[in-house]
């Protein structure tokens, strides 16, 4: 399980260091190395929550998430997405930002790190809408009850998470953003802007696969009941749903994972640059991490890690609404990264021992039941 779940990714770090030692010698392989793990560690939340998503999708559909997934996380955000930024922000073309990267190496680096207000406001703004839809959302299980049920309580108001995200969003560019460290100035347009281009993004993938979602799942219900059968059927470990999501609620679902992953990633380009400003070096490092993070997300999925321990989403959720206050913080303020991800690392750790000491206070092993549990963990 573990070596067919990891396989590709031991591979491709295997040739990946053997391509950075080749290349630049013993301290790109080093390079190569502590970039992988920057992007395992500030990522390993977003692996939860692309699990939570994934297991709704059909086994088709979490192959294309796997193969062409892959190629749109690791080329697409850790190599195209800063080249794109240069030549937006710089006003270049294509071709003139990657000689740019290649040939100045110093510059490329300043105007990315230039763009960065807009990146963290974007970027902020849509991982923050996550965390507020969970959190306002009646869950059966509550991890932090003493949070969670008032939050469930208020959340019945439908556009209270909009509210919050645009408040947020408005005391960040009135704030923050009127001097910031990268690229020096009054950013407050740019982060308004770009906030709220974030927020839209949001509402509408989240909103159309929502949509198909529902009326997915409405179809095979009526179609459940016209046959007899029992409407809803339980979720079966390792799936995550009896209804597996194909046709266009895939698609949407699929692109709503690639913004995911795309807001995820911010952090860790902009770090990077903290090690390197190799773009060759980067794309290869982070790409490496970018694969682990992938393999853990199937493996999460194959094991029903999710249904055993009820309360990783909670951890995740959490680690994803400190990771955006971070991002929009960073607009001014430097934040290390070691930071950014022992934060995540240590909420999704908790989540984990509370939900291990939920299972065994219940006489689990590590499975859970049908019933039903708003037991507070105590952390």
């Amino acid at each position: 399980m573990l070596l067919k779940t990891f396989g590709w990714s031991f591979a491709i770090t295997v040739l990946g260091l053997a391509l950075a030692g080749v290349l630049w010698g013993w301290q790109g392989l080093a390079i190569v190395g502590i970039l992988s793990i920057l992007e395992i560690s500030l990522s390993f939340d977003n692996a939860v929550i692309n699990a939570g998503i994934l297991r709704k999708m059909n086994a088709f559909w979490q192959k294309i998430f796997l193969t062409l997934g892959i190629l749109i996380a690791v080329f697409g955000m850790r190599m195209v997405f800063p080249v794109v930024i240069v030549a937006v922000t710089a006003k270049l073309g294509p071709i003139e930002a990657v000689n740019l990267a290649i040939s100045d190496k110093a510059q490329y680096e300043e105007l990315v790190t230039s763009a960065h207000p807009a990146i963290a406001s974007f970027g902020g703004i849509f991982l923050l809408m996550i965390f507020l839809d969970f959190i306002f959302e009646d869950r059966d299980y509550k991890w932090l009850s003493w949070i969670e049920k008032p939050m469930a309580k208020i959340g019945k108001l439908d556009t209270l998470s909009i509210i919050i995200a645009l408040v947020a969003l408005l005391v960040s560019a009135m704030t923050v953003a009127t001097s910031v460290a990268h690229g020096g100035g009054d950013k407050s347009a740019t982060v308004l802007l770009s906030g709220v281009a974030g927020l839209i993004t949001y509402l509408v993938v989240s909103g159309i696969s929502g949509f198909f979602e529902a009326k997915l799942e409405d179809e095979v219900e009526d179609e459940g009941e016209e046959a007899g059968e029992v409407a809803a059927a339980p979720a079966t470990k390792g799936n995550g749903s009896a209804v597996g999501l194909a046709g266009k609620a895939a698609f949407f679902m699929f692109l709503y994972l690639e913004v995911i992953d795309a807001s995820f990633s911010f952090d860790g380009v902009i770090s990077a640059f903290a090690i390197t400003n190799d773009i060759f070096m980067m794309a290869l490092g982070l790409g490496i991490g970018a694969m682990y993070i992938r393999s853990l997300t199937v493996f999460l999925v194959r094991k029903g890690t999710l249904d055993d321990y009820v309360y990783l989403e909670h951890g995740a959720h959490y680690a994803i609404g400190a990771l955006a206050v971070i991002l929009l913080v960073t607009i001014k303020y430097e934040v290390n990264e070691v930071i950014t991800g022992l934060i995540g690392v240590v909420l999704i750790a908790l989540s984990f021992t509370s939900s291990v000491i939920r299972n065994r206070r219940e006489g689990k092993s590590g499975g859970t039941s049908g019933e039903k549990s708003e037991v507070a963990s105590g952390v």
